[in-house]
């Protein structure tokens, strides 16, 4: 469903029939992994593994259902991994016990451009872009095996890092150093060159998040806890500056604006931490009144948030 951002008039929606298992977690939905987009084209892939490519004004431009291809690409759960978009490749990750790969797709045609065997494990992170090894972009995949750095052109490896990852937390990327749900938070810099391996900076178990993936701003990491504990660790070495506790629990990743993250709990309930001084507060709530699990999004001076049935756009007045 497409809203217009300045009244949330809905302009278009566009069904599809699944052809893939519909089975997932109360905690999840079909609808779990997020979009992405080029600018020109839409993409969007279900937990059924049904991926549809549109045009902004919603009109279909290709759809391939990939468990007609690859019919034990599930999990028990729902798959929920996100895709992402470079050079022209919508990349995919139908990671999982059984046929568990990640593949690159032409994002003219759907077509594979590549295919690459991954781990097999059930995982519900999302691929990240960084910068290769010379200038362009890399697509990093993670797993309980650690990260694989790939060219998304061809699906070829660049770097791996082998000492396990979480499989449900994503990483992040600031600054061209990346910080990896790994025994804890592990912040690696990128190898310098292809088939070198990345430089651990530092390493710390402190700061351990549980669902929600990590986020940086500026000089400072964060993460949330299983008990709602938000703790916030320098960049530069790791060490612990501070934690609170927010009202859980969360399944939501915070996300920024200036000094101020925007953290939802599952019941809805959005509070607003400050987080620039030596301890973090709480300087106001707001309650949805709405089951929210995923994840809100910021543009243009304004916060979305997406409950199972529900759109809200806020903004200061």
């Amino acid at each position: 469903m497409a809203f217009s951002a300045i009244d949330g008039t809905r302009k278009w929606e566009r069904q599809f029939w699944a052809t893939g298992r519909t089975m997932c977690h109360e905690k999840t939905s079909v609808a779990a992994p997020t979009p992405a987009s080029d600018g020109r084209y839409i993409f969007a892939i279900f937990s059924s593994n049904d991926l549809v490519c549109l045009d902004l004004d919603g009109q279909l431009i290709w759809l391939r259902g990939l468990t007609q291809d690859y019919p034990n690409a599930s999990n028990s759960l729902g798959m929920s991994s996100s895709l992402m978009v470079a050079d022209g490749v919508v990349i995919a990750m139908l990671e999982n016990d059984s046929e568990s790969f990640s593949a690159g797709l032409d994002a003219t045609t759907g077509t594979n451009l590549w295919k690459l065997n991954r781990p097999k494990m059930a995982n519900w992170t999302s691929p990240f872009a960084v910068r290769g090894p010379d200038g362009g972009t890399v697509a990093v995949l993670q797993s309980g095996k650690g990260l694989a750095a790939i060219n998304p052109r061809n699906g070829r490896t660049i770097w791996e890092y082998t000492e396990g990852a979480s499989t449900i937390p994503s990483s992040t990327t600031s600054g061209g150093v990346l910080y990896v749900p790994s025994h804890g938070i592990t912040a690696l810099q990128p190898a310098p060159a292809v088939g070198q391996s990345p430089k651990q900076l530092w390493r710390s178990g402190q700061l351990r998040p549980a669902t929600s993936s990590p986020l940086v701003v500026n000089d400072r990491i964060f993460t949330l806890n299983d008990a709602g504990v938000l703790t916030c660790g320098s960049t530069t070495d790791g060490a612990r500056l501070w934690q609170i506790r927010l009202k859980g629990p969360f399944s939501a990743t915070p996300i920024a604006s200036g000094t101020r993250l925007y953290c939802v709990n599952e019941k809805g309930l959005l509070q607003v931490v400050e987080s620039s001084g030596a301890e973090g507060s709480v300087t106001s709530e707001f309650d949805l009144g709405a089951t929210v699990l995923s994840t809100p999004s910021l543009a243009h001076g304004a916060l979305y948030v997406r409950s199972d049935s529900r759109l809200w756009k806020l903004k200061k007045s």
